[in-house]
């Protein structure tokens, strides 16, 4: 079948698309998804952004990074919610993805179907190293993942892992630098005797 340009253009306009923005602990993936959605805002673009109702770290309606840069949000409670507070929005931010359930992947994919960007930020791995929530399926799904590296403050390298400096055995410790520090993965594994 063949397509004319006016059709290739009207079916392109719909579609979304999924951005993944991952990394540890202090990479920057907040600061990351924060620039993206004030360039869209800058662009006068309908943006709305969401994060876990958990996360009441800085605050409660604002996606806050470590550097203090803010965009106010709205906590839900589940990634459903989404899909209800988005309409006639053209960009979806989505914080802290891996404190949602299972099923924001196929939110973010009926939401990129309905011609929104989405752009979902979150650790992709937890304390001890292992796949964190929805978020490798979300890498699986996306159009773009960009992984955002820390500086391994045992040794100045690249860190990707999120060590635990606290002894408790909860997956979900929602923290700061009382908490966490960012490794590389030899101080991560060498200096640990997890």
């Amino acid at each position: 079948m063949l397509f004319s340009e006016h059709n290739f253009i009207e079916r392109r306009d719909r579609v979304g698309s999924i951005e993944v923005i991952c990394g540890s602990m202090f990479s920057g993936k907040t600061e990351e998804l924060i620039r993206r959605l004030k360039r869209a805002q800058f662009a006068k673009l309908a943006v709305e952004i969401f994060k876990p109702a958990i996360d009441i770290r800085y605050a409660v309606n604002e996606v806050v990074s470590h550097d203090s840069n803010s965009i106010p949000s709205t906590p839900v409670s589940n990634s459903s919610s989404i899909l209800l507070l988005s309409a006639d929005t053209k960009v979806v931010g989505i914080d802290e993805a891996q404190f949602f359930d299972d099923q924001l992947p196929q939110v973010c994919i009926e939401l990129a179907n309905k011609g929104i960007r989405v752009i979902v930020a979150g650790l992709d791995m937890d304390y001890l190293g292992q796949p964190f929530g929805p978020m490798p399926n979300m890498m699986a799904i996306a159009e773009e993942v960009t992984k955002v590296h820390a500086v391994c403050v045992q040794c100045g390298a690249p860190a990707n892992y999120s060590y635990r400096k606290e002894m408790i055995e909860s997956r979900i410790l929602l923290g700061e630098k009382e908490s966490y520090e960012p490794r590389c993965r030899s101080c991560y594994y060498l200096l640990d005797s997890k």
